[in-house]
């Protein structure tokens, strides 16, 4: 239980990412020293929402140039801090190896920053991100959790690097960091595991989360036809980043978390946005019959085989956040809210 030093400055890897950008702001304004680490510090485009944050707060940040695969490569950043986010990951679903581009990456990008930790004298607890990926692999294992719903007791054993490869990513990453975290008493291991992350960037013009591609084809009419109820749990990246914050700074935080703020569907997201953008966009107005999505998935999106059809469409998604709301004091907002921010947004920046 570390009680952790907030004069001494807080590392976040992926700085430049949509959750890691919240979070950072969180820290600038809280008066925190941000080492962000970067893949390249010279990207101004990439990093300078981030300055603009920190100009107008009270805290500091400094940019250190850092590579997920390269050992050694944290080094720098991390010298003196005592509490280390691990944000940075790999996420693509259009991927041509996905041991080589996905998995590989996740844990050896994992295993690098906790062994500079194990390294770093200062360090006393790390957060690392993981996912809801690592809990379950298809909506068709909710229904064989105990009494049909995700906890933080449930890991993804139905992934492989040839089905769902990403989930199978986060849950071998998230398997090797609390290995590493076992073989050693120094720092301490919390774990944040998001649902799907929706709601506004600190760097809309840059963004490469899957979410924004998500909710523009909800509104540039590639979906009109409609959107299959493919269930997910749906979390705003506000409340994630407010996760990481208290996960890092609370000294009872422990174990891992699942941030889910609802059990929703893509139909679902669609339903969000239909009373404010309905009228001047072709948002998908019905479900696809699951048939269908079964005929055509395959060729619309190389991720929506078959087998994922079958897993996931018209299967319900339903996990329990008693623990987020109880330990970290997470409070969900309303899910049009979220959509509505992020759309607004997307038609604010030239996007829709």
């Amino acid at each position: 239980m570390p009680m952790i030093d907030k004069t001494k400055p807080v590392l976040v890897t992926g700085a430049t990412g949509y959750v890691a950008g919240w979070l950072v702001k969180l820290l600038l304004e809280d008066g925190l020293t941000v080492n962000a680490a970067v893949r390249d510090p010279n990207n101004q485009k990439k990093i300078q929402h981030l300055v603009d944050i920190a100009n107008a707060s009270s805290g500091t940040i400094r940019f250190f140039k850092s590579d997920l695969l390269e050992d050694g490569s944290y080094a720098e950043a991390m010298e003196g801090c005592e509490l280390v986010y691990h944000t940075a990951s790999p996420f693509s679903t259009s991927v041509e190896d996905p041991v080589k581009q996905l998995i590989e990456p996740a844990v050896n990008g994992t295993r690098n920053v906790l062994e500079q930790a194990n390294r770093t004298e200062a360090v006393k607890r790390v957060v690392l991100t993981s996912s809801c990926a690592a809990i379950y692999g298809d909506n068709a294992d909710v229904h064989r959790a105990p009494n049909g719903i995700l906890t933080e007791e449930v890991w993804n054993t139905s992934s492989t690097s040839t089905h769902q490869p990403y989930s199978y990513s986060k849950v071998s990453a998230e398997k090797e960091a609390w290995k590493i975290a076992g073989e050693q008493s120094r720092w301490d291991l919390v774990v944040i595991n998001p649902s799907f992350v929706m709601g506004p960037s600190m760097n809309p013009k840059q963004t490469t989360s899957e979410s924004f591609q998500l909710v523009k084809q909800l509104g540039d009419g590639t979906l009109k036809s409609g959107v299959p109820r493919m269930g997910i749990g749906v979390v705003d990246v506000r409340e994630v980043a407010f996760a990481h914050m208290k996960a890092g700074f609370l000294p009872e935080a422990e174990g891992r978390h699942i941030l889910s703020g609802h059990n929703s569907s893509f139909y679902g997201l669609a339903q969000a946005l239909l009373p404010t953008f309905g009228d001047r966009y072709p948002i998908p107005k019905r479900a696809l019959p699951k048939s269908l999505v079964w005929l055509l998935g395959p060729m619309i999106n190389k991720a929506l085989t078959r087998k994922t059809v079958s897993l996931n469409v018209d299967v319900a998604f339903k996990a329990d956040n008693t623990k987020s709301r109880e330990k970290l004091g997470v409070e969900y907002r309303p899910l049009e809210e979220s959509m509505r921010d992020m759309f607004q947004q997307m038609i604010d920046e030239g996007l829709l």
